[in-house]
C-alpha cells in the first residue's frame, strides 16, 4: 500500500502576492466597466437622457451620474479602504491623487459625454488603479462598439483580449494626429497655432470627442500621435494602455516641480517613438 505523500506549501513571494492581487483587481475592473457599459447603453437605448452642464459649460446626464455610482459603490464593497477620484462624484480630490501612495481608482464614468448625449458611438468606461504613486491597471471600454482596452503595467496592452501595438509611421506627412478642444473657450490663439503647426505637417488631424478611447486608437495603431491637455480620469488608464502598447508618453511644456509627469494633465503629448520627438519640435515652436 502506497503511503500519502505529504503536501508541501511554497508560500508565495511579495512580488508573486503582488502580482496575484492585481490580476484579480484587472478582472474586477473588466468586468466592472462591462457592467457600466452596459448601463449606459441601456440608459441611452430606453430612457430619456435627462441634461445639466457643470459650471456652465460641461455636459453631464443622469447615465454618467447612474454608472459612477454603480462603478464607486461596487469599489467600496469590493475594496473598502481604497480611496476613489471620479469625475462626477469625487472631482476636487483628484489633485491628492499625484501624490498618493495608497491604493485610488481612478473613474470616467463616461468619456465622451457630448458624444453619448447626442447618439454617437464614440464614448467609453475609463476605469485606472494606482498604487504606491504609480498607475497600475487600465481598461477603457467602448460598449457601443464592444471594444475592450486593457493593461496591466509590465504585461503589455490588449483589445478584447488580443495584444496590440503603436504603428510604426515615421514620416509626420503621413500620420494621422488626433487632439480636443476645450469647453471654455478662452486662450484660444496659442491652441489655434499649434493646430496649424500639427495640420501644415501632418497628413490630417481627428477629433473624435473621448480623450480616453483617441489615446487607444493611437495604441492600436489607429492614430499616430496624440496632444491635448486633460484632467487625470481623461488619460489616466489609457496612457498607462498606450505606454504599454509601446507609446512614448510625455509633456510638450515643463512639468511643473514636485508633480509626477504621469499625473500631469497639461499639454499631454503620446506617440509612437518615431514621431514622439517630431511633435514635440512642433509644438513647441508653436
Amino acid at each position: 500500500m502506497l503511503s500519502a505523500r505529504p503536501v508541501i506549501i511554497i508560500p508565495l513571494s511579495e512580488a508573486d502576492h503582488q502580482e496575484a492581487i492585481l490580476s484579480e483587481q484587472l478582472e474586477f475592473a473588466l468586468q466592472l466597466a462591462r457592467d457600466a457599459g452596459q448601463l449606459i447603453l441601456e440608459h441611452r437605448r430606453d430612457a430619456e437622457l435627462n441634461h445639466a452642464y457643470k459650471g456652465g459649460n460641461e455636459l453631464v446626464t443622469d447615465a454618467d451620474l447612474a454608472a459612477d455610482k454603480l462603478i464607486c459603490d461596487s469599489i467600496r464593497k469590493a475594496w473598502p479602504e481604497h480611496g476613489i477620484v471620479s469625475e462626477e462624484s469625487a472631482p476636487e480630490v483628484a489633485a491628492a491623487a499625484q501624490t498618493m501612495a495608497e491604493p485610488v481608482w481612478i473613474i470616467d464614468p463616461i468619456d465622451g459625454t457630448v458624444n453619448y448625449a447626442r447618439g454617437h458611438f464614440q464614448s467609453a468606461v475609463s476605469i485606472a488603479y494606482s498604487v504606491a504613486g504609480e498607475i497600475q491597471l487600465g481598461v477603457v471600454y467602448n460598449p457601443f462598439m464592444d471594444e475592450m482596452f486593457s493593461a496591466e503595467r509590465g504585461q503589455g496592452a490588449f483589445l478584447n483580449g488580443a495584444a496590440i501595438r503603436v504603428s510604426a509611421v515615421s514620416d509626420l506627412r503621413r500620420s494621422i494626429i488626433a487632439t480636443g478642444f476645450p469647453y471654455i473657450k478662452q486662450d484660444m490663439e496659442p491652441m489655434v497655432a499649434r493646430l496649424r503647426q500639427i495640420l501644415n505637417h501632418c497628413a490630417d488631424i481627428r477629433r473624435l470627442g473621448s480623450a480616453a478611447l483617441d489615446i487607444c486608437w493611437l495604441a492600436a495603431g489607429r492614430l499616430d500621435g496624440y496632444y491635448e491637455s486633460l484632467s487625470l480620469w481623461d488619460f489616466a488608464a489609457a496612457r498607462l494602455i498606450a505606454q504599454e502598447a509601446g507609446a512614448r508618453c510625455g509633456n510638450f511644456s515643463p512639468v511643473p516641480a514636485g508633480i509626477d509627469p504621469q499625473f500631469h494633465c497639461d499639454d499631454l503629448l503620446i506617440a509612437n517613438p518615431e514621431l514622439y520627438p517630431q511633435l514635440l519640435k512642433l509644438l513647441q515652436q508653436a
